[in-house]
């Protein structure tokens, strides 16, 4: 009989003419937790959503306890044990927990559900694995950490011996995070499988059992924990070393650039609405913003950038009041802006390198005078940004479309920071991307900050807030609820400040 429970051999995906995976291996035990890592478009989410039958095979074996499986869809990956927890939770947030949990699979007394057995049934698996959710309140309740217990509990209820996790700490605080590993220590002991997909090579050191790698829809190998570091596995995502731990420049702080002051601001949910928040950042420093997505990071920098009226409060840039001036007046008057969304905000992909590069400066010299424009300076400005930024493929004249995600950013890095001003707003800007990128991008920042510009960073990755910031505010449900020098901060008071740890100004006072 296989030592596996799993075991995908010489997988092969293809999605029209891109191929996602090429050769894809993976094998799982009983009892253990194995990561899989690798880089953004590394094919290792398709690989796990094949195993799980979200698409079909298109060459290749799979093995479920040692029985060749021919043929997988969701309903044969239940039948069969195995159950996933994606990113994108698949809860409805009008039910209730418990209804979320039993939906479609109701346990029912005559033709009505039985609630008492399925409470029976959830509570059991709360307290095997120490598990903490509130049964009785709907989805839109609970927080995200919850809510993704409430996911695993979903597969377990289904049956399920092996268990996917894509990139679950995505979304959680340093605290929730361990909440979680906790509980997945419990499931292993209990015997069972974890798939564990994280980009977060401190967490799967934490972790893992065993490590597998992939690099451009290839396996690389697979390794022990104890026989491995986060250097030598980021080595072997991306084919060289990597230094994310850069020492960060001494913040030479001058004038106040952006002053923040007593801002409301709408928000796209009741927690996001921006309700008093002051903040500064000055010349020659980075500000990061902490906080769990949707908590109003995004709608204070709309506030700031021009994206979303300022309901009452002041912004100034400069020196200047900008309240309530467009998104292209506030670029004048010294912004510069990398949106959170590359795709919707960042880049027009149906466009060429060259021509997202010098968008925001469409109509001024040397691209154009009056209604002529030199195609020549163009392409020139663009080459020139091209070898500095390292965008690859090394060709502006390229529809931004076919770009991967870690290029395509460097593009509005590349666009961002070559407009100089006074201030530069750079809002999730390695969201998305590969290891690689991530580098790139952070060491360009830090040169940023060292030319005397002010730097506001919002960031969902706490490593990234405390790599870069000089200061750091800290946000939920739209109120700072922390001011942190960067010698003071670490995961631990981020964390809590990050779920509400304290009132507003009350313990930290002034502005940042």
């Amino acid at each position: 009989m296989s030592e596996y429970v799993i075991e995908m051999k010489d997988i092969v995906k293809s999605f029209g003419n891109v191929q996602a995976v090429k050769n894809g291996q993976f094998t799982l035990k009983k009892g253990e937790i194995h990561s899989l890592i690798g880089e953004n478009g590394a094919g290792k989410s398709t690989m796990m959503k094949l195993l799980y039958g979200m698409y079909p095979v298109d060459d290749g074996t799979i093995r479920i306890a040692g029985e060749h499986v021919p043929v997988i869809t969701p309903k044969v990956a239940i039948e069969k044990g195995i159950g996933m927890v994606h990113q994108e939770f698949m809860l409805v947030n009008e039910l209730t927990v418990l209804e979320n949990i039993i939906l479609g699979f109701e346990p029912s007394r005559g033709i009505t559900i039985d609630f008492d057995k399925a409470r029976n049934m959830v509570e059991h698996y709360v307290t095997q694995y120490g598990m903490d959710i509130q049964l009785g309140k709907k989805i839109n309740q609970i927080s995200v950490g919850e809510a993704q217990r409430v996911e695993i509990i979903k597969t377990l209820t289904r049956g399920a011996s092996v268990i996917i996790l894509d990139e679950p700490t995505a979304v959680l605080t340093p605290q929730e995070a361990r909440q979680l590993f906790v509980i997945l220590e419990n499931l292993r002991k209990d015997g069972k499988s974890l798939v564990f997909i994280s980009h977060k090579l401190n967490e799967v050191m934490e972790i893992s059992d065993r490590i597998s790698v992939m690099r451009q829809g290839n396996y690389i190998g697979s390794v022990n924990k104890e026989e491995t570091s986060p250097a030598e596995l980021a080595k072997m995502m991306i084919g060289r070393e990597v230094f994310l731990n850069m020492e960060k420049a001494q913040a030479k702080p001058g004038e106040n650039v952006l002053e923040v002051k007593d801002v409301w601001v709408s928000g796209e949910k009741e927690i996001s609405k921006i309700r008093g928040v002051s903040l500064d950042v000055r010349e020659g420093e980075i500000v990061g913003i902490a906080g769990i997505d949707g908590n109003g990071q995004s709608e204070l920098i709309e506030a700031v950038t021009g994206l979303r009226r300022v309901e009452k409060g002041t912004v100034l840039l400069g020196g200047k009041d900008i309240t309530g001036l467009t998104p292209r007046k506030i670029r004048k008057a010294g912004l510069s802006h990398i949106p959170e969304d590359r795709n919707t905000r960042g880049l027009n992909r149906s466009m060429s390198i060259k021509e997202n590069i010098i968008a925001v400066q469409v109509g001024d010299p040397p691209f154009c005078r009056g209604m002529v424009c030199d195609d020549k300076e163009s392409l020139a400005y663009a080459k020139e940004l091209s070898e500095i930024f390292d965008i690859r493929p090394r060709d502006p004249e390229i529809s931004t479309q076919s770009l991967s995600g870690g290029n395509a950013q460097k593009v509005v890095v590349a666009r961002e920071v070559s407009i100089g001003g006074k201030l530069l707003v750079a809002s999730q800007p390695t969201r998305g991307v590969d290891i690689g990128a991530i580098e790139s991008i952070r060491k360009i920042l830090q040169e940023v900050k060292s030319k005397g510009l002010g730097v506001l960073l919002v960031s969902a990755d706490l490593e990234e807030i405390l790599s870069l910031s000089d200061r750091i505010v800290v946000m939920h449900e739209g109120r700072i609820t922390g001011r942190l020098k960067a010698e003071e901060a670490n995961e631990d008071n981020l964390g809590l400040l990050m779920m509400g740890g304290t009132e507003p100004d009350e313990e930290m006072g002034g502005t940042t």
